[in-house]
């Protein structure tokens, strides 16, 4: 099984990155790529832009995503919703192909350092994902990232723990 994975985030200390990789280790059974948006830097979308023509960084996420089997995407939240990094790569990338998810399934992820854990974001992407042609298997929330993330034993929390290992293991049993 090949899994694609990402942080909907483009710094390079993103808290929403150290969670989706930590996440990723627990599918080392398979074949995993940890996609980074910086290496699909992309014009603000516009529709005059768009009459120019669609970049190549654009049709080059689709196709990364194409390869996949399962997506895991960790939706990083700035202001309440989708980081303008995300939010631009999904206006370009759906005005080029609709269903860009191709139908696949995806596990949805997110994080932050307050309590709600980035859930408005992950919230946009539970009900605007499947229009683009996402099938949604699980979603889990990690809330105040800094004190319930080590880099070097990932989740602290053990009720959040659990509660993470049930959803890995329900997206695992979901594609079997």
């Amino acid at each position: 099984m090949n899994i694609i994975a990402f942080a909907a985030s483009t710094s390079k200390a993103s808290i929403n990155k150290q969670f989706v990789a930590h996440t990723l280790t627990h599918f080392s059974e398979n074949t995993t790529t940890l996609l980074d948006l910086n290496d699909y830097e992309l014009p603000l979308f516009s529709v005059d832009r768009e009459k120019e023509g669609y970049p190549e960084a654009a049709h080059r996420f689709i196709t990364d995503l194409a390869k996949a089997d399962l997506i895991i995407i960790s939706m990083s939240e700035h202001n309440g919703n989708f980081t303008a990094a995300f939010k631009n790569i999904f206006d370009w990338t759906s005005r080029i192909e609709a269903n860009i998810f191709k139908d696949k399934p995806l596990f949805l992820l997110s994080t932050s350092p307050g309590g709600y854990g980035g859930k408005n974001s992950l919230n946009a992407a539970i009900t605007r994902f499947p229009k683009h042609g996402a099938e949604i298997l699980e979603t889990f929330s990690l809330p105040s990232f800094n004190d319930n993330f080590d880099p070097a034993k990932g989740i602290k929390d053990e009720a959040l723990r659990n509660e993470l290992m049930e959803k890995i293991k329900s997206v695992k049993s979901k594609l079997n």
